[in-house]
């Protein structure tokens, strides 16, 4: 029997910057290492259909793109197949080349054939040598006239692992016109469907899904495989455990796929999660990458780990982070032809066995912020590892446009990171983890940015109180954040077109690769600093000419912590743009933050033995399905 691994695919929106995920008609060179574009003879009227695509004549399109390479290394290393076969269906006179990489990117010809006519041409291809990385794709060249290609496929004989179908968790918080294009996709994805058993779309807002325009009609065409669930508002961690807690009643399930609310979904990558899942040699959790919804061909994300020391989550290769395939597509890129293993995934898009959920667990009551990787974490030290997937991925907004480390959600990336910390690190008490937490408390204090500080404490405080906390405020800990912001002037943006506020020594602009002479202070330069910094604040008031009008303006990206201290207020613009926070230093907020912040880091160290304990202890229960069911009956 003949299984699809993977169709190539085209978009049918008419988005010239899509184009290159998904084909690549241009002709590259390198200079100075850097690649080049030679040509560009991309058309969108070229495209064809979903699966069929125009070449040229004398022209040469390329398959070696991010959607419609085969990501063979990762097959080699998580599953037991090792021959698949390409099908490529043609018309017209046309040259067919099959090329691979390995791990450094380096370009091997494969085959090549020459067909004619209508041709259904076929390639056996060894899943052998790509233990370190490497692709598997096609170019098609066009002879004296136009061709077509009508589909491609990857396909295997041998069957897999396991033949469950997948539940999707979609969670969404007032964000209805996202959710029903994606219910819309779907819909007009069969092919994705047939491996969906139930869409659980989990509505927590006060905007319902069920009131947006075009629900109706991607409800009917759903039909019984769509299930909404109303439920107050528990945060990421509380739509998807509800999620996991429904699929868990689904014996036809053999994983949940969890999907943000504000995405645009690739049905195609969908439906390789799940096949993926089904092939690996033992249970995994598939993880999608990410694309910027607002620049959709940039890569956010390839493969993210948390550091042991300091406890941290980033990217792999997060100095090369975000990739444009508008500026270097997938063959000018050796990075990304290395295999890269990921700690965790975000729940942007992940596929989870439902065997890992029964084993370890649902999610942490955490509402937001390291739900996803402290799962994945958990996940991993029970047997079950995380592989983000090359050629799954979807397009969410972004985080350009926002700071969400000084505002409500300050409180959830203090208190889960050290949480998460206490779970699953084993430096003794959390190694340097706390000594950086105090160090992001230090910046916001000499940035004279109170609030944050302020719902840090708060963070600090709860967790010193024990694992209980976490499941009683689950439904209270956000809106008592933002509640507090209207005790701190920092937080009101100035939009008001009326009112034009101005400095009075004018905007500080800085030249990008000009650094100052503190850009940015580093060993001996960086203590004496913070500590003359920290001094100066401690024993000066502000003048009062600068407390009545801000001393400087900067733009949000100028506007670091070694720049702000130097002021006694500043004009700074909101990360999307929209107007300026008016940040100014207050003597009495400082002083007595700073006492609690080194007061408070002091006790977690002193207590992070027993603590760790407490928390470790209460884990099981914590992510309970009858801790959850609890906590869903309790506020229906």
């Amino acid at each position: 029997m003949t299984h699809v691994l993977q169709n190539v695919v085209f978009p049918l929106d008419r988005d010239p910057d899509l184009l290159p995920l998904y084909a690549d008609p241009e002709t590259w060179s390198v200079i100075d290492e850097e690649p080049v574009r030679v040509s560009n003879r991309a058309h969108l009227g070229n495209i064809l259909s979903r699966t069929s695509a125009r070449i040229v004549s004398g022209r040469r399109v390329s398959l070696g793109t991010y959607f419609n390479a085969f990501p063979a290394s990762y097959w080699q290393h998580w599953t037991s197949v090792r021959e698949v076969r390409l099908t490529v269906r043609t018309t017209g006179p046309a040259t067919i080349l099959v090329y691979r990489s390995n791990g450094s990117g380096i370009r091997q010809r494969v085959e090549d054939r020459e067909v004619t006519g209508s041709a259904e041409t076929s390639f056996d291809l060894s899943l052998t040598e790509y233990s370190g990385g490497g692709w598997i794709w096609f170019d098609v060249v066009a002879d004296e006239k136009s061709a077509v290609l009508e589909s491609a496929v990857w396909t295997t004989e041998q069957g897999p692992a396991r033949d469950g179908k997948a539940s999707l968790g979609i969670t969404t918080y007032n964000k209805p016109d996202y959710c029903v294009e994606t219910l819309q996709a779907l819909a007009d994805a069969p092919e994705a469907l047939e491996l969906v058993d139930r869409i659980f779309l989990v509505d927590q807002g006060t905007q319902l899904v069920a009131d947006q325009a075009g629900f109706d009609e991607a409800a009917v065409r759903l039909g019984e495989t769509l299930s909404v669930i109303r439920q107050p508002n528990l945060g990421g961690s509380g739509g998807f455990a509800r999620a996991m807690h429904e699929t868990l009643q689904r014996p036809e399930s053999d994983f949940v796929q969890l999907l943000d609310d504000d995405v645009r979904l690739e049905p195609e990558s969908l439906r390789r999660s799940i096949v993926f899942g089904q092939y690996a040699t033992t249970p995994i959790l598939v993880g999608g990458h990410m694309f910027d919804l607002l620049d959709r061909p940039r890569l956010h994300g390839w493969a993210e780990v948390v550091d042991e020391d300091p406890f941290m989550w980033r990217n792999l290769y997060q100095e090369k982070m975000p990739h444009d395939f508008g500026v270097a597509n997938l063959r000018q890129s050796p990075l990304l032809h290395m295999r890269m293993d990921a700690d965790y995934n975000g729940w942007w898009m992940c596929l989870i066995p439902v065997a890992a959920i029964r084993e370890v667990g649902l999610s942490l009551p955490a509402f937001i912020k390291w739900d996803d990787a402290e799962f994945c974490l958990r996940a991993g030290e029970a047997g079950f590892p995380t592989v983000s997937l090359p050629g799954v991925a979807l397009w969410h907004v972004a985080w350009v446009n926002k700071d969400d480390t000084i505002d409500w959600q300050a409180y959830f990336h203090a208190r889960n990171r050290i949480v998460a910390g206490l779970l699953h690190s084993n430096a003794p008490r959390g190694g340097r983890l706390l000594v950086h937490s105090r160090r992001v408390d230090l910046k916001h204090l000499m940035m004279m940015q109170y609030y944050p500080t302020a719902l840090r404490a708060r963070a600090l405080r709860d967790v010193l109180s024990g694992p209980a906390h976490m499941r009683k405020n689950l439904g209270t800990a956000m809106p008592d954040a933002r509640a507090l912001a209207a005790e701190y002037p920092e937080t009101v943006v100035h939009r008001d077109p009326s009112v034009v506020l101005h400095s009075r020594k004018g905007r500080r602009v800085y030249k990008q690769h000009k650094q100052h002479e503190y850009d940015s202070p580093t060993g001996m330069l960086l203590r004496w600093f913070t500590a003359s910094t920290l001094i100066k604040h401690w024993l000066h008031q502000p003048d009062p000419a600068n407390v009545a009008q801000p001393e400087v303006e900067f733009g949000k990206d100028d506007a670091h912590w070694w720049r702000l201290p130097a002021f006694d207020s500043a004009l700074v613009s909101s990360a999307d743009g929209s107007g300026k926070n008016v940040y100014t230093r207050d003597r009495a907020k400082f002083r007595r933050m700073l006492l609690d912040t080194v007061r408070l880091h002091r006790q977690l160290r002193r207590r992070w033995p027993q603590l760790q304990k407490e928390y470790r202890e209460a884990l099981p229960e914590l992510v309970s399905e009858a801790a959850w069911q609890h906590t869903f009956e309790e506020q229906s």
